[in-house]
């Protein structure tokens, strides 16, 4: 019980982890969204005032975005949004053909819980007719994420959540939002009628070509943009 006791000292702990965690929600949500794109050096005065946090609280914040790969510590220069380098985003898509893949191929027998894939799908479609080409990037990495939740895995959907935050990291660089995400819409609607058929082999191969081609055409606008060494 000691051992337990002690733990009271620990209490404080609990409210500025909380707070922190909030504030790399917030901030985390903001870099997603673009408006801190990557290369930006985020203030912590700038930040802390805005959101009213203390700026233990917020390199706490930083810090565990940091270990998402989202930031980086730039020694005597501060803390930046990353910038992918073109090794950063073929491992990415490595990862990606690892786990998306993988999950389809163990689908198991038909039918398939496919309701937010297909929500994910409209939200595409509604957002190009709409000419919102970050809504079509949105909903396609919303395509992703529920293709890969179909294994009913809580630590899988976490993995990957960091996986495709990194993502937009990249696609934020890309000059041309529309000619690098519309194409993939038809072909989420090919994987979604392809899954509603129950042919998850035949989905698995559309998936498996399909991020080969996105990550070739993704790879071919962010050497113009970035370059090899990032």
């Amino acid at each position: 019980m000691a051992a337990v006791g002690g733990l009271a000292d620990d209490r404080a702990l609990l409210g500025r982890t909380s707070t922190a965690e909030r504030v790399s929600d917030i901030l985390r949500t903001r870099i997603a969204e673009g408006f801190f794109p990557p290369g930006t050096r985020l203030s912590e005065d700038s930040i802390g005032g805005a959101l009213g946090v203390s700026r233990n609280t917020l390199r706490e914040a930083f810090r565990l975005l940091t270990h998402e790969r989202l930031l980086e510590h730039q020694l005597n220069r501060g803390v930046f949004v990353r910038v992918l380098t073109v090794e950063d985003v073929e491992d990415i898509y490595r990862a990606r053909r690892l786990v998306e893949c993988a999950v389809v191929r163990g689908l198991g027998a038909p039918p398939f819980a496919l309701d937010g894939i297909a929500g994910a799908v409209a939200d595409g479609l509604r957002a190009a007719a709409e000419k919102k080409w970050k809504g079509v990037s949105t909903a396609n990495i919303h395509f992703h994420r529920e293709l890969v939740a179909l294994a009913g895995s809580a630590r899988m959907d976490e993995l990957m959540r960091t996986v495709f935050a990194e993502l937009r990291l990249a696609f934020h660089v890309v000059d041309d939002p529309r000619g690098l995400h519309q194409p993939y819409l038809e072909r989420n609607q090919r994987i979604l009628d392809t899954l509603r058929k129950g042919d998850a082999a035949h989905a698995e191969r559309l998936l498996a070509d399909y991020l080969q081609d996105s990550l070739a055409g993704l790879l071919e606008v962010y050497r113009r943009r970035v370059g090899a060494d990032g």
